[in-house]
């Protein structure tokens, strides 16, 4: 590796300095939001039974974690998030990929599609537990709903903006439309795919949380129903919070995943 000249060594310490500087602050903001909190509801600023505290919330997080229950709502929550997630990568693939060898068929299936990804899917919750059932099956379909009908959008859209010129290139040569696909549309579009999935993670997390509201007995979003109608708001607080923690490692977990394609790319 070369030698760098002072000017490059400056400019690489300074983004050191700064990005030091912004974890720093986003520590310290973060902290600081805590203990203005926890003295607001010890003092008497804010009502602790409705907002709570900080150190009520970590007391009713080691007592669930001691009794295991939030393992088993973490548990649930989680695998039902991952296996619609799962269905929503292959099928919103399988879609896009379908659409983009049918031209007719997008165009026809387009505004169906729009609407569809537009439309408010806690209304369509209701009606998935009528149809369904109350189960795990129906909460899963929750999860796909919402996240669903986008990826095909915008994976459709991105397999049409693929370089025309290596496209017409492989039909030159005597390709077929399958060649361009797998040769030139879908090695082009890993990076889309990929930021397209880490968009989907949360939004699966939301469609199987708004299922857990109606029809669950057990996970996150059962909790936080179940203690909000019972008047147990640190209970709702922590749940919300573990949650936050999920979305942020699923999300953390695809980022360093397009990271190291990007870096090997």
């Amino acid at each position: 590796m070369p030698d760098l000249s002072s000017a490059q060594t400056k400019y690489l310490s300074r983004l050191k300095r700064e990005k030091y500087f912004v974890n720093i602050s986003r520590l310290a903001l973060f902290a600081g939001f805590l203990v203005l909190w926890e003295i607001s509801a010890r003092v008497g600023w804010i009502d602790s039974f409705i907002f709570s505290s900080p150190s009520a919330i970590a007391l009713n997080f080691l007592d669930m974690c001691r009794s295991q229950s939030l393992f088993t709502h973490i548990g649930i929550t989680l695998t039902e998030t991952l296996v619609s997630f799962f269905f929503v990568v292959i099928l919103g693939i399988g879609i896009a990929i379908l659409l983009w060898l049918f031209p007719k068929l997008a165009k026809i299936l387009e505004p169906y599609l729009v609407v569809l990804n537009s439309l408010p899917k806690s209304a369509l919750a209701p009606l998935l537990i009528v149809w369904l059932g109350a189960n795990v099956r129906t909460i899963i379909v929750a999860g796909m709903s919402v996240a669903i009908f986008g990826s095909v959008i915008n994976l459709y859209t991105g397999f049409q903006d693929v370089d025309p010129d290596k496209r017409k290139l492989i039909a030159t040569l005597g390709g077929t439309k399958k060649d361009e696909l797998i040769k030139i549309v879908l090695p082009s579009s890993v990076p889309l795919i990929l930021s397209v999935m880490k968009v989907n993670i949360g939004l699966c997390l939301v469609g199987v949380i708004i299922g857990e509201f109606i029809g669950a007995r057990q996970g996150l979003g059962y909790l936080i129903i179940y203690s909000s109608q019972t008047f147990k708001l640190t209970t709702v607080l922590m749940a919300i919070l573990v949650l936050c923690i999920i979305a942020m490692g699923l999300y953390s977990i695809l980022n360093l995943i397009e990271k190291r394609y990007m870096k090997q790319r």
